[in-house]
């Protein structure tokens, strides 16, 4: 007979920790998804611009595609309080799978620079993914270096015209 209330009350501290759990985790976060420094929900639409911190995944339905914010391959922006000649460029990696597709990764520069190879838009699975900000700017102290795994974009995904000379993928 005791050991049945062993058990039993085991068993009921157990569906406890459940309840526990579920009563902590915040609706819209996940696991391994970074938090935002600034307090704002990162998923929060303005204009259009759908905005994602470095790492963060998101499945957006209403384009049946998942988009993954990767990284930032380059930062050459002109830092806060120096004069440039250039203005420089920021490039993002960003991974786009849609619901009956492979992933595939595009970079999205911040200014059209067919020289360099940069483009601000990509098109992918009839839409058009436009790199519209990039979040923190670089300053001149620190070289940048600070601002890895800090990064935020804001993109914005349209219906493509077929028109465009942007990328088709």
């Amino acid at each position: 007979m005791f050991h049945k209330a062993i058990i039993l009350s085991l068993g009921l501290l157990t569906l406890a920790g459940c309840n526990a759990q579920k009563k902590t985790k915040t609706p819209g976060s996940t696991a391994g998804t970074p938090s935002n420094a600034s307090g704002a929900k990162s998923g929060v639409q303005k204009e259009g611009i759908i905005y994602f911190n470095q790492g963060e995944n998101k499945f957006l339905k209403e384009y049946e595609m998942n988009v993954t914010f990767k990284s930032i391959s380059e930062d050459s922006r002109c830092p806060e309080g120096v004069a440039c000649i250039w203005a420089g460029v920021a490039v993002a990696q960003v991974e786009v799978m849609g619901t009956y597709s492979r992933p595939m990764v595009l970079s999205l520069a911040t200014m059209d620079n067919t020289g360099r190879n940069y483009q601000k838009s990509a098109e992918f699975n009839g839409y058009t993914i436009s790199l519209e900000e990039v979040t923190p700017s670089r300053k001149a102290e620190t070289g940048g270096k600070d601002l890895d795994g800090k990064y935020r974009i804001g993109i914005k995904i349209t219906k493509a015209d077929g028109k465009s000379n942007s990328t088709k993928k």
